[in-house]
């Protein structure tokens, strides 16, 4: 085999680990009842804060630990432990997006990501038809 063979098969075969390896960290889109059954997967789960209850951060002692409660999409609720610091506009947020695993009854969340009102429209919805007289 020549040269040129050689690697062309070397590059294919790194091409092809590095699909499995990202195939392999990607993580699906569940509710906290779907998440318990698999402790060991990372998950995306959908919701929203439970403003009845209270967040929890306390930045003195740990500034990477925020605690709060999210209802997911199906409506079970579970406390969050997320592995960040709180953030700006938390309480304001419309949907939030939770990253993680189960951990016992406790969400362990790494990321996280939100979906705020507009700060263009003050979170009231626009009005997308035309008033004609």
């Amino acid at each position: 085999m020549k040269k040129v063979h050689i690697i062309g098969i070397v590059i294919i075969a790194i091409a092809i680990g590095a699909i499995f390896t990202t195939l392999n960290n990607t993580s699906t889109y569940a509710d906290f009842k779907e998440a318990a059954k698999e402790p060991s997967n990372e998950f995306h789960v959908v919701g929203k804060l439970n403003k009845a209850k209270e967040s929890v951060y306390e930045p003195l002692v740990d500034a990477n630990v925020f605690k709060f409660y999210m209802v997911d999409n199906k409506g079970t609720e579970c406390k969050v432990v997320l592995h960040k610091n709180k953030p700006q506009d938390f309480e304001r947020s419309e949907q939030i997006v939770i990253i993680g695993k189960m951990k016992g009854e406790e969400f362990q969340a790494s990321d996280i990501l939100m979906k705020c009102p507009s700060k263009y429209n003050d979170g009231k919805p626009q009005e997308t038809a035309n008033k004609t007289n």
